[in-house]
């Protein structure tokens, strides 16, 4: 056995490597992706979530909010409303997501102080959503990745919580992308038997690292794998945001008339 063969027998445990899946082809960067964006989801889909903010002093502010989303073809429709407290309540967030990359997404955001709706530009959608440690893409997306806005590479394996994953760099194609996104590099860990990515990782547009996302909690919810909780740590500000679902049902059909500018005003 060479020495080559012999230091990767050694140190391929302490990198969480598994020797099995290290002596195979690694699947590219794009096939991963289009994996991840494969799985199911189901047709529609109704849940709670809670959103727990913490700044960086230890103050923690709590919102619920109860979300829905349902395919129509490939395109897809989310919208969340806000329940308490009452300083955000009756706030909503819809948004279209086309399955022709090149046609922007339509979002749109209801302020009840201002008792209007507020469409978001694709320029804005690397901003903060309503405080949390999401940006407007990242909340769109959810459990899916964009496949026009990166390229992608995968790096290696490592296990993360006791599972195996790929190890998978993504780099903005353009700076101009970069920008809007606020991202120079992302690094997801994917999962290798269900496609789901069990950590993320972010670098600002000016090379530093931005904030860390894990995805936990992850279970079967009516035969589809489901993530009941997400953390992220902003490395930049000391700021937390945890998002908890809860009450997820994958069968019950979701109302068309729920997806739209009207029901944004009419609230829940």
């Amino acid at each position: 056995m060479n020495s080559l063969a012999v230091n990767l027998l050694l140190c391929a445990p302490l990198l969480g490597i598994s020797l099995g899946a290290a002596a195979a082809e690694l699947p590219s960067g794009d096939e991963i992706a289009r994996r991840i964006n494969a799985r199911d989801d189901g047709q529609w889909v109704s849940r709670n979530l809670t959103m727990e903010l913490t700044d960086r002093r230890g103050k923690t502010r709590v919102r619920n909010t109860r979300g829905f989303r349902r395919y129509y073809g490939e395109e897809r429709r989310t919208v969340l409303f806000y329940l308490s407290p009452t300083n955000i309540k009756d706030t909503a967030f819809l948004t279209y997501d086309y399955p022709d990359e090149s046609v922007d997404d339509d979002q749109w955001l209801y302020l009840p102080a201002a008792r209007k709706v507020r469409r978001i530009s694709a320029s804005d959608r690397g901003d903060y959503f309503l405080g949390t440690d999401f940006t407007y893409e990242d909340i769109k997306l959810e459990s899916k990745v964009s496949l026009v806005d990166y390229r992608r590479k995968t790096l290696g394996m490592e296990v993360v919580d006791g599972h195996e994953t790929y190890l998978v760099e993504s780099l903005p194609v353009s700076d101009a992308v970069a920008r809007e996104l606020g991202y120079s590099k992302v690094v997801s860990y994917v999962d290798t038997g269900i496609w789901m990515n069990r950590k993320g990782e972010y670098w600002d547009v000016a090379g530093n690292k931005l904030k860390t996302i894990h995805i936990k909690d992850i279970r079967q919810v009516d035969g589809i794998w489901t993530a009941h909780r997400l953390e992220v740590e902003n490395h930049k500000t000391g700021h937390h945001t945890v998002f908890q679902f809860s009450d997820v049902d994958y069968e019950a059909e979701v109302d068309d008339a729920l997806f739209s500018q009207q029901a944004l005003r009419r609230g829940l």
